[in-house]
C-alpha cells in the first residue's frame, strides 16, 4: 500500500505559477515510481509527469513539456510539480500516482502503469 497526500493547487491567472506537492506514506517497497495526471470535467484522465525515485528518470507530456518540472525530496518522500506560464487549459483536478518501481529507469504517464492514486488537488488558471 501507499498513501499519497496532495496538496498546493488554487487559482492563479495566465502565466501564473503553482507548486504541487505530495507526500508518500505507509509503503515498504524499496522504491517507487510516481507521476502526475490531470483530468477536467468530460476528459479523460491525461499524464503530466514521470519520475522514478531511484534512477532519476522523468518523462512529460507533450502539452506541458517546457513548462512543468517534476522533481522529488528524498528524504521527505515527496513529490513535486513546478508549473510555470500556466494556460486556462492547465485547468483541471491535478492527481498524484505512485507504483513500485521494479527496477524501472522511467514510466511512460500512462494511468494503466499506476497502482495508488492520491485525491487530486484544484488547479484552476483564469484567463
Amino acid at each position: 500500500q501507499v498513501q499519497l497526500v496532495e496538496s498546493g493547487g488554487g487559482s492563479v491567472q495566465a502565466g501564473g505559477s503553482l507548486r504541487l506537492s505530495c507526500a508518500a506514506s505507509g509503503y515498504t517497497y524499496s522504491s517507487l515510481c510516481m507521476g502526475w495526471f490531470r483530468q477536467s470535467p468530460g476528459k479523460e484522465r491525461e499524464g503530466v509527469a514521470t519520475l522514478c525515485t531511484s534512477s532519476g528518470g522523468v518523462n512529460y507530456a507533450d502539452s506541458v513539456k517546457g513548462r512543468f518540472t517534476i522533481s522529488q525530496h528524498r528524504t521527505k518522500n515527496t513529490l513535486y510539480l513546478q508549473m510555470d506560464s500556466l494556460k486556462p487549459e492547465d485547468t483541471a483536478v491535478y492527481y498524484c500516482a505512485a507504483r513500485p518501481a521494479d527496477g524501472l529507469q522511467f514510466v511512460l504517464p500512462r494511468a494503466a502503469n499506476f497502482n495508488y492514486w492520491g485525491r487530486g488537488t484544484q488547479v484552476t488558471v483564469s484567463s
